[in-house]
């Protein structure tokens, strides 16, 4: 299943924050939204997922206007990871990620052994299932988002969602988080930081600056030099790594 954005435009009091972006996440791919604070990639996100109502414009999943789809169906279709949680109840790690087969069940309908089943893969495929018991607030950062990307795995989408899920994590943690993704094999929009590490991800990437998009393509394609100052306004060295053939990237700031 893929996800087209045409001509977005998100208003927040009167401060135009999206102006007018179009993108294409297509089947299996991984797409990765940069950009400076304030660029609007949360913003976009939040409207693809419903959080927020555009003020113009369409979202498509899977060819079909996203309004025709009722709240369930669209958790049923894609899931989203963002980066601030908050739970004020204890939870075993197991019953969080059973949450996420919420939308496939009618009301009151009792968890089924597919049900456990689906969840403990989801464990598994996140190298968590040895925590299935654990409390939750007894695991760290990086593992506590691991139980949530487990928990959108648990929903079986077909689009996968993510605003910002490595960030504040340690490198280790962010590359099991951004390695479990790719290897999903599913359609994937996450906004991130790390330019190097979108670089080695992601299939296509989109830049935003000031809510539009300035460049689009493959990352050797969009993330040069003369981009980087123009969104970030900070000088940047890029060459390509010897061994592995991404892109190494050395920046340089003057006061």
């Amino acid at each position: 299943m893929d996800l087209k954005v045409e001509n977005l435009e998100v208003k927040i009091a009167t401060s135009n924050i999206i102006k007018g972006i179009s993108l294409h996440a297509k089947e299996h791919h991984f797409i990765g939204l940069l950009g400076p604070n304030g660029s609007g990639k949360s913003t976009l996100l939040k409207s693809i997922y419903q959080v927020l109502k555009p003020h113009a414009g369409t979202i498509y999943l899977g060819g079909k206007n996203i309004e025709q789809y009722s709240k369930k169906e669209v958790a049923q279709n894609m899931a989203v990871v963002s980066q601030f949680h908050a739970l004020h109840f204890e939870f075993k790690v197991f019953e969080i990620v059973l949450m996420g087969r919420s939308p496939h069940k009618g009301m009151l309908e009792r968890d089924q052994k597919r049900d456990y089943e689906i969840t403990m893969k989801a464990l598994e495929q996140v190298g968590m299932s040895d925590y299935a018991e654990r409390n939750f607030s007894t695991l760290s950062g990086g593992e506590k988002q691991r139980i949530f990307l487990a928990r959108a795995l648990a929903q079986e989408p077909k689009v996968l969602i993510l605003d910002e899920p490595t960030n504040h994590l340690d490198i280790k943690y962010q590359i099991q988080i951004l390695s479990i993704v790719k290897n999903l094999n599913i359609c994937v929009i996450s906004a991130l930081h790390d330019l190097s590490l979108a670089s080695a991800y992601c299939d296509e990437i989109y830049l935003l600056k000031q809510g539009e998009v300035v460049a689009s393509g493959a990352p050797k394609q969009v993330i040069t030099s003369e981009m980087i100052k123009k969104i970030y306004d900070v000088d940047a060295e890029i060459s390509i790594h010897p061994k592995t053939g991404q892109l190494s990237i050395q920046y340089f700031y003057s006061l």
